[in-house]
């Protein structure tokens, strides 16, 4: 791991206090065996203010992050609409020849994007897309669910396997080089990878299911619904990013690995500095452009790329109940948290290895987290 530095809660302006019941809330359940290991780091006004791994886990290793990968290939995308060098209302189809059939001609750099494009859950996955000549056949192969722009269901990763190949045809490179190149490098976020060598696999917590799915009559009681449905990725699905093979490939809508501390670190970046210019960085992680609802009812609240708080009825089920409006982010499956709250200056993000097929304690765990990590600015 590259050295960081972490000046302590007082110094970065956090209530120490207050910093240590959201470290204990995150230790109370590794210790309960409920977790294999966790780890997290809160970060304000670009000063890392405690970062720690809790359980079966080397204190500097690192974590699959599932789709808060997402945020960092967004970060890359937005540079190539920064410079003109691709255009929303471009026709996906028109770059990319292979995607123009069975109707996907209409689709746009935008609908792919804010997750209303159509094809949430076209089929590509291992050993498929290890190839870019597999990723394109797939490509011709897809069609649509329903038209495109007229609603949003969550692409896990279909949608940025579609990104990943815009890069590579707008800039002629490897999108996940791109991404380290244009992303992680100027940022200093060694620790963050997307498409991991085999030398380097030998530090990542292996991913485990744990605990056991709740009952109809718990999820009745809980949410009013008695099944999930669409709405939840089944655990075997999940438990295949933590393949060395899949690691090797950098999915690029979940199969990034990082520490926790470097993801804060490019929430920072992302309130304050990095490659972006101040109109690009606000258009990216201030503009809601799709407030279609979820499966569960709840607004998506997307700009391109991340979820914004918002202040609707629904917004604690995007980052909680404490942070502000302007909150913006993007979790990740298994509880993976990672946001910034530009009103208080703070970035979070917890990580951990273990998928817990009881989802309400997941969902529970997450919000009781991203609540206390809101909180400790004074």
């Amino acid at each position: 791991m590259s050295p960081v530095e972490v000046v302590g809660s007082e110094a970065a302006g956090l209530d120490p206090v207050k910093v240590d019941e959201l470290f204990d809330r995150a230790r109370r359940e590794v210790d309960a065996g409920l977790l294999p290991s966790c780890q997290l780091a809160i970060a304000r006004n670009g000063a890392i203010a405690r970062f720690e791994t809790f359980g079966d886990a080397a204190p500097d290793s690192r974590y699959v992050i599932y789709s808060a990968t997402k945020a960092f290939v967004a970060g890359a995308f937005w540079l190539l609409l920064q410079d003109g060098a691709i255009s929303l209302d471009d026709k996906v189809g028109e770059i990319i020849p292979e995607f123009a059939t069975n109707g996907k001609d209409v689709v746009t750099v935008e609908q792919v994007m804010l997750h209303t494009s159509g094809f949430p859950y076209a089929p590509l996955g291992p050993p498929r897309w290890d190839t870019r000549a597999g990723r394109l056949e797939a490509f011709a192969q897809w069609r649509l669910t329903w038209e495109p722009g007229t609603k949003f269901e969550y692409h896990a990763t279909t949608a940025h396997w579609v990104l990943a190949e815009l890069i590579e045809r707008v800039t002629a490179r490897d999108y996940r080089e791109f991404v380290t190149t244009e992303i992680l490098v100027p940022l200093e976020l060694d620790d963050v990878e997307l498409g991991v060598a085999p030398e380097r696999l030998h530090d990542i917590n292996r991913v485990v299911a744990c605990g056991e799915p709740p009952t109809p009559d718990e999820l009745e009681a809980a949410i009013g619904v008695r099944t999930l449905g669409a709405g939840v990725i089944p655990t075997d699905q999940l438990l295949q990013f933590g393949r060395d093979d899949v690691l090797r490939v950098g999915v690029p809508g979940g199969g990034a690995v990082a520490t926790a501390v470097e993801v804060v670190r490019y929430y920072q970046a992302l309130l304050r500095d990095g490659p972006w210019s101040d109109a690009t960085r606000h258009a990216f992680t201030a503009d809601v452009r799709n407030s279609f609802p979820d499966v569960m009812g709840v607004p998506a609240n997307r700009s391109l790329g991340l979820v914004i708080q918002g202040d609707d009825e629904k917004a604690f089920m995007r980052h909680g109940r404490t942070c502000s409006p302007t909150t913006f982010g993007h979790a990740g499956a298994g509880g993976q948290i990672a946001w910034a709250d530009p009103a208080s200056g703070i970035s979070f993000s917890y990580l951990t290895n273990g998928l817990d097929e009881h989802v309400l304690r997941q969902w529970r765990r997450s919000a009781a987290l991203s609540n206390r990590a809101a909180v400790c600015a004074p």
